[in-house]
């Protein structure tokens, strides 16, 4: 085995903590030792040591040693180690070699069964780790570690590589028992199942899509769980000034990759709420009641600069959606507290509780219908004065009856006009398949959200207004 100048060469022993043995120790007569020690370099690895003739015979694994045979990981061979490494724990400076901070993840002994030139194998017995493992050499200094034996949990399960997201039906109320359900803030962002493992991130969207290049934050979170296995449910969402999460704001990253998002990143920056845990270190979670799924993900503390793990209250729906009204959010959610996580699946035992709003419209057009409603109206384009005339406010198409939408098309007939009274453009979508009339009819409107270029968010038709007039409606501004 090579003595250990080539690790002396590579270090300044002025500069880094890291112990120095000036030649190789004897072997010992004990057992062999083995060390794991996680290495927040520029990349996160773990480094796996065996002490061999007076040495540490050293490998970087960029994923950590694999759980189940079926996996082979990376395994880097480096420069062998004093065995003084053996304990080493710190910080090596930045701009040192391997700079960064060392933790120690596994100790304790091994069995030889194969040592060669390109293949050794053994048995570990740490406090973390018992099994067999082989690493053999592919390419030069890469070699593979793959464990040979059974997943030392006999209840092991697999990490799924894929979740398809379980959906909430959607209401206005409260469930009559609160006491049974617990309930959490409605966060306006894109939907996304992470899977965390070996320090890396991947992320998946509600459609199955993989969105991980867009947003890089999830990076820092997988690097902070460290050897955590996980599957994670939340949302990814940005904030605005008030700390409300804008959808709008957070469609100036989706679709981005690369040096795009590093553009927009810090103007417009990403936080995966986490509200689920669907998997941890080798086991499916799906199948236990919320209760406990959120007991454990409480227990994780997954809460970083771009990740965090929003609050949730048994029992307290009325406090809850109170507190979303005031803070103008869209709503709450409710999730009952015995329910299983149902992948793919609509259940009831999640519900999402709409804040709904009330606003007078003035009516400035409408569309003709398609499908079930041809020949009849399809929506209203609706507005509200300010200083600068009729601004629109977005179309309505749904909370109309067979009266209701005979009354309208009533009302509407004779305030027919060729030209748009809208001081703003309308859609080229909508403009030019419009009919425009006098803005005369107030129509009341249910909706969740003012968006930030002033339009409705799910808007819902709910009746005319006759006791006010067109010229009085405003925008009524909301917290």
């Amino acid at each position: 085995m090579p003595e250990l100048r080539t690790y002396a060469k590579m270090r300044d022993k002025k500069a880094t903590p890291e112990p120095f043995g000036a030649t190789k120790r004897k072997p010992r007569k004990k057992a062999p030792r083995f060390v794991v020690q996680e290495h927040h370099a520029t990349a996160l690895h773990w480094d796996f040591r065996l002490e061999r003739d007076g040495v540490l015979v050293s490998w970087a694994v960029p994923k950590g040693l694999p759980v189940e045979p079926a996996a082979n990981h990376l395994a880097v061979h480096t420069e062998d180690h004093p065995l003084d490494y053996f304990d080493f724990e710190g910080d090596i400076p930045k701009g040192q070699y391997g700079g960064g901070k060392v933790m120690l993840w596994d100790q304790g002994t091994y069995e030889v069964e194969e040592w060669e030139d390109r293949k050794v194998k053994v048995v570990l017995h740490g406090r973390r780790v018992e099994g067999e493992y082989v690493l053999f050499q592919t390419n030069g200094k890469n070699w593979m570690i793959r464990r040979t034996d059974p997943p030392q949990d006999p209840a092991y399960v697999p990490m799924p590589e894929r979740v398809v997201p379980m959906l909430a039906s959607t209401g206005s109320e409260l469930p009559p028992k609160q006491q049974d359900w617990a309930y959490e803030f409605k966060w306006d962002g894109v939907r996304a199942i992470v899977y965390v493992d070996g320090g890396r991130a991947t992320a998946q969207s509600r459609n199955l899509l993989d969105i991980t290049g867009s947003y890089p934050e999830l990076a820092e979170m997988a690097k902070a769980m460290s050897s955590t296995r996980a599957v994670l449910d939340g949302e990814l969402v940005v904030f605005d000034a008030k700390g409300r999460s804008d959808f709008g704001l957070l469609q100036q990253r989706m679709k981005l990759t690369g040096d795009a998002v590093k553009r927009v990143a810090k103007s417009y920056p990403v936080t995966y709420l986490i509200f689920d845990v669907l998997y941890l270190d080798g086991r499916d979670l799906t199948p236990l009641p919320y209760r406990e799924r959120r007991a454990i993900l409480d227990e994780l503390d997954l809460n970083g600069a771009s990740w965090q793990t929003p609050p949730s209250f048994p029992g307290e729906g009325d406090a809850v959606r109170q507190a979303s009204i005031d803070r103008g959010f869209e709503g709450i959610m409710a999730k009952r507290l015995d329910c299983a996580y149902h992948p793919g699946k609509r259940v009831d035992h999640w519900r999402k509780v709409k804040n709904i709003r009330r606003q007078e419209m003035v009516v400035g057009g409408w569309t003709k219908g398609e499908g079930n409603r041809e020949g009849h109206l399809g929506s209203l384009l609706v507005g509200y004065y300010d200083e600068t005339g009729l601004r629109y406010a977005g179309h309505v198409g749904t909370g109309f009856n067979a009266k209701s939408l005979a009354d309208m098309e009533k009302a509407l007939k004779p305030l027919a006009r060729k030209d748009s009274p809208f001081a703003d453009k309308v859609p080229a979508a909508y403009a030019k398949k419009s009919t425009y009339v006098e803005p005369t009819l107030v129509a009341e409107v249910e909706f969740t959200e003012w968006t930030r270029d002033g339009k409705l968010r799910h808007p819902s038709f709910k009746g005319l207004r006759y006791d006010k007039a067109a010229t009085e409606v405003v925008r009524e501004e909301t917290a």
